[in-house]
């Protein structure tokens, strides 16, 4: 029998993977999409870790909790007072696996639409125009041609041998997004992005939550200023976040997960009800690439690319978070997988990576894009900052959310904005008014002169740009 032909192969259907072969497919070339991923019951589940087993499964598990956190903490404030509140953690999964369950059937229907061919197997490269299939059953192979091949099988959890995987007591992020019971306490090795937002979820359901975080300063992609303010919030909220602590050894006994770590003033032990590894991503290049090709991957098993997106090998792309090429977030890969469709194409739209905007979903949310100030301290760049906090919004104080600050950074000289950063309400969407400023080169001015309605949450960008001027109206004296 003939290998069957395509004009486009993508392995993997995370955001960037799925994405890719939509975009292919809408500009008319004929395309198969390979993925592994599957769910409880070993049925083909779309998506990758992104919807599957990452940051869906986050944003629905804490939407959730602030909602319970909600009824058992702040409803007496305005004046509502309910009784008898009760937790089914398990109804609270069902929920968040039938959110996933909606989303893959929605992907599997565009792909139908647009006539996609989808192989629920494991993808390997085998020269740059072909693909071997591996069975997920019986572990058998077939195989698929293409004139292009596209690399998009993301990343995974980094293991750590500190921290060794035990059963249900140490484990790692996909299996605290499926926790049916709320420990008691909990410990959380890594205190960045996912770790923050697993935190939150399980210390508002009721857990003693601890954060165990190597480095000495917490979090240091976002603007200093406003990871100092996180930091206060987060800490008021109850999680107990250990700076500058080394994990040596964890283990095992009488049901309990005992750890032991290093800071400043010694070595110390805890003893826990479970423990979450949330310590940072690797790309999936094992067992992708036959060993008679050369594709270039560096010392961690990223694959080297160049601006386009293309491999060492040609009609070979990778996207996502398989390339140092940009940060490691869905929706870098989302932009990659239609460049990457469109170049192919004969269509060349090449990605800003410079207003790339970034989102932690806890809550306050914190959302930035550009540079921080303490970027631009290092290179002696002349700059002005604005900045309005959301104690003085109408709107934020009226919805109970007076928490955090936006904060504008322009060019002196220039006004041109180079970084916006916010922690608050809503900030993962008052983030994409910044990004498509930036976009257009936009000064302060600009936002400054735009009419924004009164009283939302959006004025604080507003107040914030007029900031920089010195001119804010609702600026309350300092």
């Amino acid at each position: 029998m003939s290998t069957p032909h395509y004009d486009v192969i993508v392995i993997g259907a995370g955001p960037a993977g799925y994405v890719a072969a939509i975009r292919a497919a809408q500009l008319g070339l004929n395309v198969a999409s390979i993925d592994d991923w599957q769910d409880a019951q070993g049925r083909p589940s779309l998506g990758g870790t992104f919807i599957n087993a990452g940051c869906i499964s986050s944003m629905t598990l804490l939407e959730s909790a602030r909602i319970y956190h909600t009824l058992t903490h702040d409803l007496n404030e305005h004046g509502i007072q309910v009784g008898n509140i009760q937790l089914d953690v398990g109804k609270m999964i069902d929920r968040k696996d039938n959110t996933i369950t909606l989303l893959n059937q929605q992907i599997q229907a565009i792909f139908k639409n647009l006539r996609i061919d989808c192989y629920h197997a494991h993808g390997k490269l085998i020269s740059n125009h072909h693909v071997e299939l591996v069975s997920l059953s019986d572990q058998s192979t077939s195989g698929l041609d293409a004139e292009h091949i596209i690399l998009a099988t993301g990343s995974r959890p980094i293991k750590l041998d500190c921290a060794p995987h035990c059963h249900d007591l140490i484990i790692n992020i996909h299996q605290a997004l499926n926790m049916t019971e709320v420990p008691e306490r909990l410990g959380i090795i890594g205190a960045g992005i996912i770790g923050l937002e697993l935190g939150e979820i399980w210390n508002r359901l009721g857990s003693d939550v601890i954060l165990l975080e190597a480095q000495e300063n917490f979090l240091t992609a976002p603007d200093h200023q406003v990871a100092q303010e996180a930091y206060l919030i987060f800490c008021e909220q109850g999680l107990d976040i250990r700076l500058g602590t080394r994990v040596i050894s964890s283990q095992t006994a009488n049901n309990k997960v005992i750890v032991e770590y290093e800071d400043n003033e010694g070595t110390h032990t805890l003893v826990l009800d479970k423990l979450i590894v949330a310590s940072g991503r690797q790309p999936n290049t094992d067992k992708l690439v036959s060993d008679e090709i050369e594709l270039l991957l560096d010392e961690n098993g990223f694959v080297h690319v160049d601006e386009n997106c293309c491999t060492s090998l040609p009609g070979v792309y990778a996207i996502g978070d398989l390339t140092l090429l940009g940060p490691m977030l869905a929706h870098k890969g989302i932009e990659e997988g239609i460049f990457v469709a469109e170049y192919i194409a004969g269509n060349h739209n090449p990605i800003n990576y410079n207003v790339i905007p970034s989102v932690i979903y806890t809550d306050p949310e914190i959302a930035w894009v550009g540079q921080t100030e303490q970027a631009l301290k290092a290179i002696g760049e002349n700059y002005t900052v604005g900045l309005f906090p959301f104690k003085a919004s109408a709107r934020a104080l009226s919805m109970g959310k007076p928490e955090g600050f936006v904060k504008i950074i322009t060019q002196a000289e220039t006004d041109q904005i180079l970084g916006v950063h916010i922690i608050g309400h809503q900030a993962s969407d008052l983030i994409a008014e910044a990004v498509l400023a930036m976009e257009f080169s936009a000064s302060a001015e600009d936002l400054a002169r735009t009419i924004h309605a009164h009283p939302t949450i959006s004025e604080a960008l507003h107040e914030a740009a007029l900031s920089v001027a010195n001119r804010s109206i609702h600026m309350p004296p300092q």
